[in-house]
């Protein structure tokens, strides 16, 4: 079976092909600046070079064509037909309180999408069009929604809801859902199989770290709390988001500065974190050398970031009423030894301990704890594309 996955933007459209006998990627690819002048198709077929397209692409339609148009390709594509492909599946955002599963898209399951356009503005629009382009470019072919919510779903009452007046969530479903949803069930699921295969009695703390980063308490296999809440905004500080601040603060700036609700939402989304407290960048990587040559608020920035992950992992320990296993993953949590050492070292008082050569590794499945440590450290590569493919799968073998 050959599974297409994509990941629509409201200007991109990210995709993989899978052939699903062997969970191996047959071809990847980025469509850049739909609708912009100046757009284009980079593709990559297994084994072969990168190849970048110039094309115009007014729309997804023409996008998810050029899509197909390359994987048919004889010389840069990997199948003979479109009709190769047996089904597509599709990352959407917000799935509100309505999805707790992957499910075949529908007209009903497009209208709940719809009906989540305010909570995800930024990216259900964005993923409707890609349902709704393949669904006009290759009819006939399954389409399957895998939420980034649904995960998040199990999370009982006294986690998701908040301490306002309780008309606003049954007027407007204003509760906690959490993001990354498809990345922490796809590491817990290996988290589970490192800790011996059984679900049941497991204890475990998954950390995404990236340039948006969320952590979740997972019991059992299941979630029960989150640090992402109605919006991808709550939790610690992230590249250019807050994370969480006293409510307080949101009307004090507006009427100091004289924001208007959008663009005091601009300032927390788009021009804290990381990117406001050093006033230098978004990226962990210049704010990791800026604080090397010497710079205060570089340092201070990535001081906040670690202590704020290791408060949020304190707290679900008690949560979980333990942990077995502290897990990390996406770009940072992979990627960078030293702050997922400097995280472990809060660590210390539940009785962890590192192996500092086994933690220097990168993007490589490892438990990099100590033999005499009371907490396992999981270094595990998140997959979300294959989790999304292998969802499309089962739903399709039903």
């Amino acid at each position: 079976m050959k599974i297409l996955v994509i990941n629509c933007g409201s200007s991109s459209l990210k995709y993989q092909l899978f052939n699903m006998d062997t969970n191996e990627v047959m071809a990847k690819g980025l469509c850049e600046r739909i609708g912009i002048e100046g757009s284009n198709l980079q593709h990559t077929a297994a084994g072969k070079d990168k190849v970048v397209i110039e094309a115009a692409m007014p729309t997804h339609d023409e996008a998810i064509k050029l899509v197909m148009d390359a994987l048919v390709s004889p010389e840069y594509g990997v199948i003979k037909s479109v009709d190769e492909i047996d089904g597509v599946g599709h990352r959407v955002l917000h799935g509100s309180k309505y999805f707790s599963a992957s499910c075949i898209v529908t007209d009903e399951v497009k209208d709940v999408v719809r009906k989540c356009f305010d909570l995800g503005p930024l990216h259900n629009p964005a993923n409707l069009m890609g349902i709704e382009a393949c669904e006009r470019i290759m009819p006939g072919t399954p389409n399957v929604a895998v939420f980034d919510t649904a995960f998040h779903q199990t999370m009982p009452p006294k986690a998701y809801m908040y301490a306002l007046p309780y008309e606003f969530y049954e007027k407007y479903d204003v509760r906690r859902y959490g993001f990354h949803g498809t990345s922490h069930r796809y590491v817990t699921q290996r988290a589970v199989a490192m800790l011996g295969g059984k679900a049941e009695g497991t204890k475990i703390i998954t950390c995404h770290l990236g340039n948006g980063s969320s952590i979740a308490a997972v019991k059992d296999g299941k979630v029960i709390d989150t640090s992402m809440g109605l919006t991808p905004l709550a939790g610690f500080e992230m590249g250019t988001r807050c994370g969480d601040i006293d409510p307080a603060i949101v009307p004090y700036i507006m009427k100091k500065e004289g924001y208007t609700p959008d663009e005091m939402d601009t300032v927390m989304n788009k021009k804290s974190g990381i990117l406001g407290v050093t006033g230098r960048s978004s990226d962990f990587r210049d704010v990791e050398e800026g604080m090397n040559q010497g710079d205060e608020r570089c340092k201070l920035a990535l001081d906040m970031f670690r202590y704020q992950i290791a408060k949020y992992i304190g707290s679900y320990y008690v949560a979980l009423g333990g942990c077995d296993a502290v897990v990390f993953t996406a770009g940072i949590g992979e990627n960078n030894s030293g702050h997922r050492a400097a995280i472990c070292e809060y660590l210390k008082c539940f009785g962890m301990e590192i192996d500092p050569e086994k933690n220097a590794q990168r993007g490589k499945e490892i438990d990099f704890a100590t033999e005499n440590s009371k907490i396992r450290a999981f270094l595990i590569p998140t997959n979300e594309e294959l989790m999304i493919a292998q969802d499309t799968k089962e739903l399709l073998d039903k």
